[in-house]
């Protein structure tokens, strides 16, 4: 008998397949959460939408606010979330689950503004529920979850002193983390600014009051790259940049209105100003396709060597700047906007300021062939420019525009979909050139597979948003009635 018992042991011990392991350390979990994490929600399709980038071989669909479907492909990172929080309860680590709810937090934030209402609580019960088809969540309970799970995630880290192995953002450091969440708690209420009167904003006033949030560049979320296998900056290499892909118009044009040195970073020179001699630091030197003219027109003047291009550093180079989750630049953009508004008692031209300042910081330090055009001083030149100049906005509106371009002109390759987003919130700010009778869309579609796997609620959630069977792009959810 006691050989049958050591047989059958033995029988379930090599029945477990040592390479689908069921249990693992959430730091390995953590360092592919943040990976996947700090690099979603951008690319160049928001750069096409935010006109800064036009296509010269094709329609493309972002340029023309011609989408439809949206993706669900943020509930599969999601699922690495659950499973890093789950290890981290089990081995008795709160500091995983901290940041598993900042994530969760990120990713639902980002899922709510591109669809309107989305699973929630009960999404991501498969596994522990057998849910397969979970219900919809109103948008505003999204959004309170995602405050709700945010406090917490600070809340938990504030009572925690271990140092976070895995984490290739902070390398371990809470007190980073903590502030990083903050930052991204005054985004979420900053982004509800049109619900004033509808949802408590107040946290804002104490977040700022009472908790830790970033005090310079250093500090902010970022990705960095490193020239390694699989670390290397994402665009590095990629065909896409060498073949019709041009500047836009409009963005090149705001950023020579201002006499941005930004504009040096971002884009090459026109092949004809390159053949006359024009220096790097002659804004004349570049220019852009109409992103409201056929992509054929504006291939015409592309072939005739008057269109700039995205600068050649960002697909030859495999370690360019950061990717900035949340940056410390950004984060004193909210503050200047929040002091506007009279949700904080501060110094809204001191945060504009920093602001800039910290964004210039930020490609000094690793645009590093052209720092010479972002050093302090310049940073000081520019600031003191009228069209750049806060003291001389006049009122709230013009103060809460400078703001809202700052925002917009440090987003190229970062921010992934902030300033659409912002241009809805803030009544069409920053304006969108596009073709005549074209309207700036709200949202996309639900997935097809939502059709397919989750019919009824997704059904049920159309029908209670918009009406019955009208999932369109041009309806307005929630957060902007």
């Amino acid at each position: 008998m006691l050989v049958g018992i050591a047989s059958c042991q033995n029988l379930e011990e090599m029945n477990v397949n040592p390479n689908l392991p069921t249990e693992t350390h959430p730091q390995l979990l953590l360092t592919k959460v943040e990976w996947n994490a700090f690099r979603d929600f951008r690319g160049t399709s928001p750069l096409y939408a935010l006109k800064m980038l036009v296509q010269t071989d094709g329609e493309n669909t972002n340029q023309y606010y011609k989408w439809d479907r949206g993706s669900y492909a943020a509930y599969s990172d999601l699922r690495d979330v659950t499973k890093m929080i789950e290890e981290g309860e089990r081995i008795g680590d709160p500091s995983y689950a901290a940041l598993g709810k900042f994530f969760r937090a990120y990713y639902f934030y980002n899922l709510t503004l591109t669809f309107g209402d989305v699973p929630y609580m009960a999404a991501l019960k498969g596994e522990a529920e057998e849910n397969y088809t979970p219900v919809y969540d109103d948008q505003k309970a999204v959004f309170e979850g995602i405050l709700k799970e945010l406090r917490e995630a600070n809340d938990m880290l504030a009572a925690d002193n271990n140092i976070i192995a895995g984490d290739i953002i902070y390398s371990g450091d809470i007190t980073s983390w903590r502030k990083l969440i903050n930052a991204f708690r005054l985004k979420v209420l900053l982004t509800l600014s049109e619900k004033e009167g509808e949802v408590d904003l107040s946290e804002f006033t104490t977040i700022y009051m009472d908790e830790i949030l970033m005090e310079n560049v250093e500090e902010s979320g970022q990705l960095v790259f490193l020239d390694q296998q699989d670390n290397r900056y994402p665009d590095f290499n990629s065909s896409g940049f060498s073949s019709g892909m041009y500047m836009d118009s409009t963005f090149v044009k705001r950023l020579q209105d201002r006499q941005d040195p930004r504009l040096f970073i971002y884009c090459t020179q026109t092949k004809s100003a390159k053949e006359a001699g024009k220096a790097i630091n002659d804004f004349t030197a570049y220019e852009g396709g109409d992103p409201a003219a056929p992509y054929a027109e504006v291939n015409e003047k592309a072939t005739q060597g008057n269109v700039s291009k995205v600068n050649e550093r960002y697909h030859k180079y495999p370690v360019n700047e950061p990717y900035m989750l949340l940056g410390y630049a950004e984060q004193q953009l909210i503050l200047a906007e929040a002091a506007v508004r009279g949700w904080i008692s501060a110094d809204a031209e001191m945060f504009y300021e920093s602001a800039v300042k910290a964004s210039f910081k930020f490609y000094e330090m690793y645009a590093e062939n052209y720092s010479i055009y972002v050093s302090e001083s310049a940073a000081e030149d520019y600031l003191a420019m009228p069209i750049n100049n806060f003291s001389l906005a006049m009122n709230e509106d013009e103060q809460i525009q400078l703001i809202i371009m700052q925002k917009y002109l440090q987003s190229f390759f970062q921010l992934g979909w902030t300033s659409f987003f912002d241009h809805h919130r803030t009544g069409g700010y920053p304006s969108f050139r596009r073709p005549t009778g074209v309207v700036v869309p709200y949202r996309w579609i639900y997935p097809q597979s939502e059709y397919n796997y989750n019919a009824e609620n997704v059904t049920s959630a159309i029908t209670k948003q918009f009406g019955e069977g009208n999932d369109q792009i041009d309806e307005m959810t929630w957060w902007l009635k």
